[in-house]
């Protein structure tokens, strides 16, 4: 191991568990309230099952909002609504609440996109059986969409690792932000780079992981 990550190894395994946990909560915000949004735009979509143009529309924008941030100015206009939930907008749990809101906006609308991909003859089976809405959400949509669901949350996870980079604005700190003050600041070029590296090796078993399961999930 290079003498400049022995240095700072306790400092290394700091950001990096801040950088998991950061993700983590984000990504359970994403499962927890960005799959059932996802799902509701997908139901109340035009022809859909519980065909709402008001509330879709309304869903909709605020998706489309929330991904149309650039991400840093997110994370400041959130500040009041951070220091308002966790009593502080500085600090790791103070930077999951941006990544959270960013996470459940994103995987929504993915989840929406993979819910569109199921044929409609699957519907109008489930329909046609007397299936209630609950039945065919969870015997058929999520069945025959998991595959593109479960690449979604991989997708999603590989741009909250990258979201959680800037997250040294508010104090979030993380293997980006250790990279940017250890390594760029001091002038550490070759810390910075091996910080760079293990971004790109999580990345990757991520990818590899998530497409792996969505190979298996797929039946078709």
């Amino acid at each position: 191991m290079p003498n400049v990550l022995i240095q700072y190894e306790a400092e290394i395994w700091r950001a990096v568990s801040e950088t998991f946990f950061m993700v983590g909560v984000s990504i359970i915000a994403a499962v927890l309230i960005g799959l059932p949004i996802g799902t509701y735009l997908f139901l109340c979509g035009k022809g859909k099952l519980l065909e709402n143009r008001i509330v879709y529309n309304i869903l909709n924008l605020a998706v489309n909002t929330i991904r149309s941030f650039p991400f840093l100015l997110l994370v400041v206009f959130l500040i009041p609504f951070t220091r308002l939930i966790v009593g502080t907008a500085i600090g790791t749990v103070a930077a999951t609440i941006p990544l959270s809101i960013i996470a459940i906006a994103h995987y929504a609308r993915l989840v929406e996109q993979s819910l569109l991909d199921v044929p409609k003859g699957v519907i109008e089976a489930a329909v046609s059986m007397g299936a209630s809405v609950k039945r065919i959400i969870f015997s058929f949509l999520y069945v025959e969409a998991r595959s593109g669901l479960v690449l979604g949350l991989t997708t999603s996870i590989v741009s909250f690792i990258s979201y959680s980079t800037i997250m040294g604005v508010v104090g979030g700190g993380g293997i980006g932000d250790f990279a940017i003050r250890y390594g760029y600041q001091q002038f550490k070029t070759d810390l910075m780079l091996y910080m760079i590296l293990i971004m790109i090796i999580l990345v990757q078993l991520i990818q590899l992981l998530g497409t792996t399961v969505a190979r298996w999930l797929d039946k078709r």
